[in-house]
């Protein structure tokens, strides 16, 4: 079979490098993205254009896919699929290397979000206008850009470790642009007063209409995004995320679990009451479409998909008797139209072979899927993990029960610490699949190396009609895989970035 990728990467560049990204609601301005001194920041709708600009790095590839390869296909959730296209096999394999780190756009298209939340949070206070009193806009416009910067530091520091702390993106400087590594530590550190800058600034709703709180920095997420930050650094504090966790479920917003988890995923139920922040993809064309379902399912187009789900999720999902989560995330269809080393070697049309269901609509490279950065769902099994790495057992299990509840299972049991973190542990994974969580929790909780190399999954090859004998499919992993190589292309520009250990 013909190596997709490529192609669909130039169409993809084509055409982003072609948008305008037009979105109606507060998107609904056009984005002023261009990060250079000749800018005229003269005015408050100056700063909300710029503003707009900021929120379009969510459509980048970065958000529309990427994440959850890097999240779900590089851990035990899923497998490349896509007839094996390098580089895409290498972050399946947990082999990725300093030269394939620059085939994607990951550090990069970060970094871009990150410069426009520079540039707003630099001009802002040059800019005397009136319109920025009214409303509380000029604290807003402060706030959704401290969190989005967070937002997008989170996302380099889980991928790189410590990386350069750029918070002034308007020079051309080297001495200001081609800045060291950070420690982990002090990006961390960066991200949390970002973020206490924005839970003083922001609102917890910005009134009534859902499809705009939704869409746009809250209290609500600032909150969310700390408690998971305060998980995932390495000198985690599990009691600032029982406190954050605690802000998000007890918040003035009304964040409330969907009752039926399915419904969270039908693409009729948007800005429901469990999403404290999704991306704001329309639908419809190119300019506000999110395309990276189209990778993902419709295998009537005649083409092997990526993140294809893994025995081992499968066999997750059916041995905790979990239909409902199940179906909402996995479809299985036959009549593919193509050989899969793991499901289907043979191309038999009488075996299934699955796909990642959470977003279900491509519509053709065009679909509005919106999938969830920030949701309660999330946030209620971090604070069951919380309160059990926090001794208490009794409440980890009742908090961890309610998203239970919702699955239709019954109660779990626990027999010590170690046991319900375990559970804690898989029932994230059921919950969270194609999310692009699984990946961090297992760094989390320090398990990546051991899951990745006692995972037992196979592929198979076919020789006359005939399947052959399973083979074994070997990770190696180790602490070094556990962050993605500094792209060389990156330290080819900037000579004072240094690698991180274990890549060439």
């Amino acid at each position: 079979m013909k190596n997709i990728l490529n192609k669909i990467m130039i169409v993809i560049s084509i055409l982003l490098m072609a948008t305008t990204y037009s979105c109606k609601k507060f998107l609904d301005i056009k984005p002023q993205s261009e990060l250079t001194t000749g800018n005229a920041y003269n005015s408050a709708q100056d700063l909300e254009n710029a503003l707009s600009g900021a929120y379009r790095a969510f459509y980048y590839e970065y958000y529309q896919w990427l994440n959850v390869l890097l999240g779900d296909m590089r851990a035990d959730n899923s497998y490349i699929g896509g007839s094996g296209d390098p580089p895409l096999a290498e972050y399946d394999n947990v082999a990725i290397t300093v030269a394939n780190s620059s085939n994607f756009n990951n550090w990069s298209q970060i970094y871009t979000g990150i410069g426009r939340c520079n540039v707003i949070l630099d001009k802002i206070n040059t800019v005397n206008d009136a319109a920025l009193d009214v409303n509380n806009l000029k604290e807003s416009i402060i706030g959704q850009a401290s969190f989005l910067r967070a937002f997008h530091y989170f996302q380099l520091v889980k991928l790189y470790g410590g990386v350069p702390l750029e918070l002034k993106s308007n020079s051309a400087d080297p001495a200001e642009t081609n800045l060291p590594r950070s420690t982990e530590t002090e990006v961390y550190d960066q991200i949390v007063k970002d973020l206490e800058v924005a839970l003083a600034n922001l609102p917890d709703s910005y009134g009534s209409d859902g499809t705009v709180n939704k869409v746009k920095a809250t209290k609500g997420a600032a909150n969310a995004l700390l408690a998971k930050v305060w998980a995932q650094r390495s000198d985690r504090d599990y009691t600032k995320v029982i406190q954050y966790c605690n802000a998000v479920i007890n918040s003035p917003a009304g964040y409330a679990l969907m009752p039926n988890y399915a419904d969270l995923f039908d693409g009729n139920n948007y800005s429901n009451s469990e999403s404290i922040l999704e991306i704001a993809f329309l639908g419809g064309n190119w300019d506000v479409s999110n395309w990276g379902v189209q990778l993902f399912l419709a295998p009537e187009d005649g083409w092997q998909k990526y993140c294809v789900p893994s025995k081992d999720l499968v066999a997750a999902f059916d041995n905790m008797g979990d239909v409902v989560r199940k179906e909402a995330s996995i479809v299985f269809w036959n009549n593919t139209g193509w050989t899969d080393d793991n499901w289907n070697p043979c191309n038999d049309n009488t075996v299934a072979v699955p796909f990642n269901y959470k977003l279900k609509h491509p519509d053709g490279w065009n679909s509005g899927d919106r999938p969830y950065l920030l949701r309660l769902g999330d946030i209620v099994l971090l604070k069951a993990e919380a309160q059990n790495e926090t001794g208490d057992m009794a409440g980890a299990l009742a908090t961890m029960n309610i998203i239970r509840h919702r699955a239709t299972l019954p109660d779990a049991t626990a027999s010590s610490k170690e046991d319900l973190r375990s559970k804690i542990l898989l029932e994230r994974r059921l919950e969270l699949a194609f999310e692009a969580h699984r990946w961090d929790d297992l760094i989390r909780l320090g398990v990546c190396s051991d899951v990745m190399n006692n995972l037992q999954e196979f592929k198979f090859t076919c020789e006359n009609g005939t399947m052959s004998a399973p083979i074994k499919i070997n990770y190696n992993v180790n602490h070094d895989k556990w962050l993605c190589p500094i792209p060389q292309l990156e330290r080819d520009a900037n000579p004072n970035l240094t690698q991180n250990p274990g890549y060439q």
